[in-house]
């Protein structure tokens, strides 16, 4: 076996995809049932994914699949004020009719995505689901490593892949330690149904407490995520439904209409994590097991599939040039790559939480003026936009929609 595969959440199944299709066998291992993962109900999840990134989703086989139940983001609005008070006529306008890479993104539903995922893991017979079973341990060898189950059975592969999310198992039993801090914020999440039709407009709308985004989906509905300080989101988190809606109403508007809550409502703490090393002799890290950055960007899901990309790439080509590719310097390749990266968005996201998250007057002032400029300079704001839909910089060739 080449490769073993911790954590079937939705970067797992992207990678074994990607490997699979390209010649290596992958042996996915998660905890949870199928069944469970791709529950037909909606839940309320909606993730952001960027132009680069339905490519990969493309070029793995999940993204025929779900394009149909895709919203297409269309424009981003982004602008400051407070809850109840509108935004700032400051505001900055994305339009994605002003760039090549159009739309600049998607927004689909988790249901969809993950059972795009098993089925094209379903279809693939180089890979093997092992489910309902916890990893209880791996022990590296010199040209290998061993992987032992909850069940009692163990597993043998070259390399090792951690997709296990920010409290990864795999990185802690690897010897990998974190950099991580919390910003004293939680995020909401949650979807709406709404009387007035959005658009294709995704907002992102910063009050002092944290970033409210407002995304679309399909029909008459929206994707929320709703930061707050953790003071606060205690109070509201033992809201009913009733006096959730009462505090989320004057945060969203009324330009939708009203609003009324779908699915559940999800609430995570808010930290900063980055892994010292994406990778350890026969282990790599992708995903939240490498990083976790903060969402106001929507950039959490993006950033693991570049992980993907980067590593599937690296992989293939050593595999296919005959090295090891649990060898350290084989895996190395891949840290070298994403590392800059991830810091850099890590950079950006704090910054601009920090920025915005405060009600400091003059600052106000500064970052509504900065967002006017901005507005109004087409170059640069074609720059971000390109930014925003992923197609910038040094890209693997999933993300470029070509071939391993």
């Amino acid at each position: 076996m080449d490769v073993i595969l911790i954590g079937g959440g939705l970067n797992g199944p992207a990678l074994a995809l990607a490997l699979a299709r390209a010649g290596l066998s992958v042996t996915l291992v998660e905890r949870l049932a199928p069944e469970r993962r791709t529950d037909p109900d909606f839940d309320g999840r909606g993730y952001a994914l960027a132009h680069a990134s339905a490519r990969l989703l493309d070029a793995v086989g999940a993204w025929g699949a779900v394009r149909d139940q895709a919203q297409a983001i269309d424009r981003v609005v982004v602008s400051d004020g407070r809850a109840g008070e509108g935004a700032s006529p400051l505001a900055l306008l994305f339009d994605g009719a002003e760039v090549e890479d159009y739309p600049v993104g998607w927004m689909i539903e988790d249901r969809y995505l993950r059972g795009a995922f098993q089925d094209a893991m379903d279809a693939e017979a180089s890979i093997t689901q092992i489910t309902g079973v916890d990893v209880t341990g791996h022990e590296v060898g010199g040209s290998g490593v061993t992987v032992a189950l909850s069940d009692g059975r163990s597993l043998q592969a070259t390399l090792l892949v951690g997709a296990d999310g920010v409290a990864s198992q795999t990185a802690k039993r690897a010897g990998i330690g974190r950099m991580e801090w919390s910003y004293g914020q939680t995020s909401f999440a949650c979807a709406i149904a709404h009387d007035l039709p959005h658009g294709g407009v995704a907002h992102q709308f910063f009050m002092p407490p944290g970033p409210l985004a407002i995304l679309p989906l399909p029909g008459n509905r929206s994707s929320i995520v709703w930061t707050e300080a953790e003071s606060t989101a205690r109070r509201i988190s033992a809201l009913d439904d009733a006096g959730y809606l009462a505090l989320l109403r004057p945060r969203v508007g009324d330009f939708l209409g009203d609003i009324r809550l779908e699915g559940k409502r999800f609430a995570y703490p808010v930290p900063l994590s980055i892994a010292h090393s994406f990778a350890a002799p026969r282990v790599g890290l992708i995903g939240d097991a490498a990083h976790r950055v903060h969402p106001l960007a929507g950039q959490g899901l993006n950033a693991g599939l570049k992980d993907v990309g980067a590593l599937a790439e690296v992989l293939v080509d050593a595999y296919r040039r005959g090295e090891d590719i649990g060898g350290l310097d084989v895996l190395q390749r891949y840290e070298q790559w994403r590392r800059f990266d991830v810091a850099t968005l890590a950079l950006a996201t704090d910054g601009i939480n920090r920025l915005f998250s405060n009600d400091n007057p003059l600052l106000r002032l500064g970052r509504d003026i900065g967002l006017g400029l901005v507005n109004g300079l087409p170059g640069l704001r074609r720059t971000l936009m390109r930014e925003a839909a992923g197609v910038t910089g040094d890209l693997p060739r999933l993300l470029r929609g070509l071939p391993l």
